[in-house]
Order: C-alpha cells, then sequence, then structure tokens
C-alpha cells in the first residue's frame, strides 16, 4: 500500500506541476525508480523525488522533495523522506544570499524527524557555458531534532543546537546528453559539535527529450549518531529523471 501510494503522490504530482511549467511558472524534474525481486529474496525498493525551481530575477525559489523505502521479505528496512526549501536573492551576477528550511523523518536513525533553517551567502566560483558551474555557500541557523529514545543528560527526546552550514555543488556538461552533478554539504552543531556531512554524486544521460537515465550514489556521515544508529549510510540507485521546462 505504501509503495502505491508514494507512486501515485509523485505521479500526480509530476502532472500537476507539468501544467504550471507549460505556463511559464516552473521548471522542474521528477524521478522513480523501482526494483523488485523475488524467489528466494523477496525484496522492494522505491526511490521518488521532485524538484521544483522558479526563477525570477534577481528572486529564485526551489523545492526539493524525495522518499526512499525499501522492504525485505515483508520487513521494512529502509524508509526515508526528505524535503527542502531554498529561497536565493541574487544582489549581482555570481553573488547571492538564501534561507533555506530542511526535514529529514528517517527511520532506524535514531531520529524521529529533525528540523534546520539556515541562512547566509553564496557565490558562483565557475561558470562556463550554461550547465557548467561551481557554487559555494556558507550560512548559520538553528536545528531542532526529536530523538527515538529519550537522552540520558536531560531525560528529553527534544535536541536543538545553533549551527553553522558550509555547501557546494558542481555541474559539468560531459555532452550535449550528458550532465555529471556533485553535491556536498556539511553542518556543524555548535554547542554538542556534531557535524552531518552529506554527499551525492550523479551522472544522467539524455534518453530522448524530457527524459534521462541517472544514476547516483549517496553518503550521509554523522560524528556523533545516537546510540544504536550508525555513523555513515549509502544509497546507490539507478532510474529514470523526468525533466519538464
Amino acid at each position: 500500500m505504501r509503495l502505491l501510494t508514494a507512486g501515485l503522490v509523485i505521479v500526480v504530482q509530476a502532472m500537476s506541476f507539468q501544467v504550471l511549467a507549460q505556463q511559464g511558472q516552473w521548471e522542474g524534474e521528477t524521478e522513480l525508480g523501482v526494483l523488485v525481486t523475488s524467489g528466494n529474496t523477496k525484496q522492494t525498493n522505491v526511490k521518488g523525488r521532485l524538484a521544483l525551481k522558479y526563477d525570477n530575477a534577481p528572486w529564485r525559489n526551489s523545492i526539493d522533495a524525495r522518499v526512499i523505502y525499501t522492504e525485505s521479505d515483508n520487513s521494512t528496512t529502509a524508509e526515508k523522506y526528505r524535503a527542502q526549501l531554498k529561497t536565493d536573492y541574487k544582489y549581482t551576477e555570481r553573488k547571492y544570499w538564501f534561507i533555506q528550511e530542511s526535514y529529514a523523518n528517517e527511520r532506524f536513525s535514531g531520529y524521529d524527524f529533525e528540523v534546520s533553517a539556515t541562512t547566509g551567502m553564496g557565490y558562483r566560483l565557475w561558470q562556463y557555458g550554461e550547465r557548467s558551474v561551481l557554487d559555494v555557500s556558507a550560512g548559520g541557523g538553528y536545528k531542532f531534532s526529536k530523538l527515538e529514545e529519550k537522552q540520558e543528560e536531560t531525560g528529553s527526546r527534544n535536541a536543538h543546537e545553533a549551527i553553522a552550514r558550509l555547501a557546494g555543488q558542481l555541474d559539468v556538461e560531459l555532452s550535449d546528453t550528458a550532465l555529471f552533478r556533485q553535491k556536498v554539504s556539511s553542518e556543524m552543531g555548535l554547542e554538542e559539535n556534531d557535524v552531518v556531512a552529506e554527499s551525492e554524486s550523479s551522472v544522467q544521460s539524455q534518453i530522448m527529450e524530457g527524459l534521462s537515465m541517472k544514476i547516483s550514489f549517496y553518503v550521509k556521515h554523522r560524528s556523533d549518531p545516537p546510540f544504536g544508529a550508525e555513523r555513515t549510510d549509502t544509497e546507490t540507485s539507478l532510474s529514470l529523471l523526468y525533466t519538464f521546462l
């Protein structure tokens, strides 16, 4: 049921935002990957993503939402929901101010959910042509988390602290139909000194107009995870990417 619901939500959202894109209001992409195996091992893997951008100088707004669900032998082994909202104000060709809100709900991570809000400055270090760019940003903000278990020190499941954030994105046009993308980010707690670093490497190649094949590798490392949780999570995926302009 969760698989069917997630698939329907992605399809309906993609269709509705495609209408807006055709009206010249938005551009975006939707991504879907599904793997189902049976026999000795019954396993289902689903990855869905919806990304939207509205660019009307000097403002640029973007939304990125994704879900990952894995089931093996009728038991859930991974269930992750992430969302990010970002607004940029571009006051020169290369410099911009940003504000960003992020939400993560990742089962088995030791947290019920995590929410953060950050603001800071960004700079485009390099650009070649239309699609090859290097952006970096730095800022600070606040993070609130609810743990699955109470903390021994405080007896509470709530955790919050000020954070510093560094991020970067490199896009390299490999050909007219292929693009390499590298995203990195790091959030550092200013009180508990917990560091959460994320990296996503991907290559996408166009199959036909609007439709591409994408392979990606994602790593998330936490320096001080809750008891019983792993420090490092990785995800490797192959999916179809539909772009609408």
